[in-house]
Protein backbone atom coordinates (compact mmCIF):
# COMPACT_ATOMS: atom_id res chain seq x y z
CA UNK A 1 0.00 0.00 0.00
CA UNK A 2 1.40 3.35 -1.07
CA UNK A 3 1.94 5.62 1.99
CA UNK A 4 0.00 8.84 1.97
CA UNK A 5 1.12 12.48 1.18
CA UNK A 6 0.13 15.50 2.73
CA UNK A 7 -0.95 18.18 1.01
CA UNK A 8 -2.93 21.60 1.75
CA UNK A 9 -6.37 21.98 0.70
CA UNK A 10 -5.64 24.71 -1.55
CA UNK A 11 -2.60 23.02 -3.14
CA UNK A 12 -5.17 19.87 -3.93
CA UNK A 13 -7.47 22.35 -5.92
CA UNK A 14 -4.42 23.80 -7.65
CA UNK A 15 -2.86 20.46 -8.89
CA UNK A 16 -6.97 19.12 -9.20
CA UNK A 17 -7.53 22.33 -11.70
CA UNK A 18 -4.12 21.68 -13.35
CA UNK A 19 -5.29 18.02 -14.29
CA UNK A 20 -8.61 19.08 -15.42
CA UNK A 21 -7.27 21.42 -17.27
CA UNK A 22 -4.62 19.13 -18.97
CA UNK A 23 -7.73 16.81 -19.86
CA UNK A 24 -10.14 18.78 -20.55
CA UNK A 25 -8.50 21.80 -22.82
CA UNK A 26 -4.43 21.02 -23.68
CA UNK A 27 -4.54 17.35 -24.88
CA UNK A 28 -7.84 17.36 -26.85
CA UNK A 29 -6.45 20.80 -28.29
CA UNK A 30 -2.83 18.79 -28.92
CA UNK A 31 -4.49 15.66 -30.14
CA UNK A 32 -6.20 18.04 -33.33
CA UNK A 33 -3.01 19.41 -33.66
CA UNK A 34 -1.38 16.37 -34.42
CA UNK A 35 -3.78 14.94 -36.66
CA UNK A 36 -3.68 18.38 -38.78
CA UNK A 37 -0.36 18.22 -39.10
CA UNK A 38 -0.14 14.07 -39.59
CA UNK A 39 -2.42 15.05 -42.69
CA UNK A 40 0.11 17.24 -43.96
CA UNK A 41 1.92 14.45 -45.13
CA UNK A 42 5.65 13.55 -44.86
CA UNK A 43 6.02 13.25 -40.97
CA UNK A 44 10.16 13.07 -40.90
CA UNK A 45 10.29 16.82 -42.34
CA UNK A 46 6.67 18.22 -40.15
CA UNK A 47 8.03 20.05 -36.97
CA UNK A 48 4.34 21.06 -36.60
CA UNK A 49 3.81 17.17 -36.23
CA UNK A 50 7.31 16.45 -33.98
CA UNK A 51 6.29 19.67 -31.33
CA UNK A 52 2.79 17.82 -31.33
CA UNK A 53 3.93 14.69 -30.39
CA UNK A 54 6.60 15.84 -27.86
CA UNK A 55 3.48 18.18 -26.24
CA UNK A 56 1.46 15.22 -26.42
CA UNK A 57 3.59 13.14 -24.49
CA UNK A 58 4.36 15.70 -22.02
CA UNK A 59 0.98 15.93 -21.14
CA UNK A 60 -0.11 12.63 -20.90
CA UNK A 61 3.09 12.02 -18.57
CA UNK A 62 1.52 15.16 -16.25
CA UNK A 63 -1.16 13.59 -16.14
CA UNK A 64 0.02 10.66 -14.84
CA UNK A 65 1.82 12.42 -12.37
CA UNK A 66 -0.95 14.01 -11.10
CA UNK A 67 -3.24 11.53 -10.87
CA UNK A 68 -1.06 9.92 -8.76
CA UNK A 69 -0.31 12.75 -6.70
CA UNK A 70 -4.12 13.19 -6.01
CA UNK A 71 -4.27 9.38 -5.38
CA UNK A 72 -1.59 9.16 -2.43
CA UNK A 73 -3.06 12.81 -0.85
CA UNK A 74 -3.89 13.15 2.46
CA UNK A 75 -5.68 16.87 2.35
CA UNK A 76 -5.06 19.05 5.62
CA UNK A 77 -6.97 21.83 6.42
CA UNK A 78 -3.87 24.78 7.49
CA UNK A 79 -6.41 26.55 9.58
CA UNK A 80 -7.16 23.86 12.05
CA UNK A 81 -3.71 22.81 12.54
CA UNK A 82 -2.55 23.33 16.21
CA UNK A 83 -0.01 25.86 17.05
CA UNK A 84 2.08 24.32 19.75
CA UNK A 85 4.84 23.03 17.19
CA UNK A 86 5.90 23.11 13.85
CA UNK A 87 3.68 20.65 12.10
CA UNK A 88 2.92 20.45 8.20
CA UNK A 89 0.44 23.21 6.92
CA UNK A 90 1.79 25.81 10.21
CA UNK A 91 3.42 29.24 9.22
CA UNK A 92 6.65 29.23 11.34
CA UNK A 93 8.93 32.47 11.78
CA UNK A 94 12.51 31.79 12.85
CA UNK A 95 15.37 33.83 13.57
CA UNK A 96 18.54 33.12 11.96
CA UNK A 97 21.22 33.07 15.20
CA UNK A 98 24.20 34.21 12.66
CA UNK A 99 22.79 37.01 10.55
CA UNK A 100 19.81 38.16 13.08
CA UNK A 101 17.42 38.18 9.70
CA UNK A 102 14.01 37.13 10.39
CA UNK A 103 12.22 34.37 7.95
CA UNK A 104 9.02 32.98 8.16
CA UNK A 105 8.14 29.89 5.96
CA UNK A 106 4.93 27.94 5.79
CA UNK A 107 5.35 24.46 5.62
CA UNK A 108 4.06 21.81 3.01
CA UNK A 109 4.47 19.03 1.15
CA UNK A 110 7.23 19.07 -1.69
CA UNK A 111 4.29 18.75 -4.37
CA UNK A 112 3.03 22.85 -3.44
CA UNK A 113 5.95 23.87 -2.00
CA UNK A 114 7.57 27.12 -3.51
CA UNK A 115 10.18 29.36 -2.20
CA UNK A 116 9.06 32.26 -3.69
CA UNK A 117 5.38 32.24 -1.94
CA UNK A 118 7.35 31.77 1.10
CA UNK A 119 6.43 28.14 1.51
CA UNK A 120 8.91 25.33 2.29
CA UNK A 121 8.63 21.71 1.75
CA UNK A 122 8.56 19.28 5.19
CA UNK A 123 10.63 17.24 3.00
CA UNK A 124 13.58 19.76 2.68
CA UNK A 125 16.86 20.10 5.16
CA UNK A 126 15.29 23.20 6.85
CA UNK A 127 11.62 21.67 6.72
CA UNK A 128 12.70 18.63 8.41
CA UNK A 129 14.84 20.68 10.69
CA UNK A 130 11.69 23.28 11.76
CA UNK A 131 9.16 20.17 12.60
CA UNK A 132 8.47 19.23 16.12
CA UNK A 133 9.85 21.91 17.58
CA UNK A 134 8.16 25.19 19.65
CA UNK A 135 8.28 28.60 20.40
CA UNK A 136 11.80 29.35 21.92
CA UNK A 137 13.52 26.38 20.72
CA UNK A 138 17.00 26.76 19.02
CA UNK A 139 17.97 24.59 15.85
CA UNK A 140 20.90 23.57 14.42
CA UNK A 141 20.55 22.98 10.00
CA UNK A 142 22.79 21.34 7.78
CA UNK A 143 22.33 23.02 4.72
CA UNK A 144 25.04 22.93 1.84
CA UNK A 145 26.88 26.10 2.55
CA UNK A 146 27.11 25.28 5.88
CA UNK A 147 25.30 24.89 9.16
CA UNK A 148 22.59 27.55 9.78
CA UNK A 149 21.58 28.41 13.67
CA UNK A 150 17.72 29.18 14.11
CA UNK A 151 15.42 30.21 17.01
CA UNK A 152 11.83 29.44 16.32
CA UNK A 153 10.19 32.57 17.37
CA UNK A 154 6.20 32.26 16.51
CA UNK A 155 4.06 29.45 15.30
CA UNK A 156 0.67 30.51 13.55
CA UNK A 157 -1.81 28.57 11.39
CA UNK A 158 -3.09 29.94 7.62
CA UNK A 159 -6.00 31.41 7.22
CA UNK A 160 -6.48 29.99 3.82
CA UNK A 161 -7.43 26.14 3.70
Amino acid sequence: MVDPVPISRTGYNKLKEELNRLEKEELPEVRKTVAAAREDGDLKENAAYTYGRQRQGFIVGRIGELKGILSRADVIDCTKVKCDRAVFGTIVSLLDLDTEEKVTYQLLGSDEADFSTGSISVDSPVGRSILGHAVGDKISVKIPRGDRHLEVMDITRSEVE
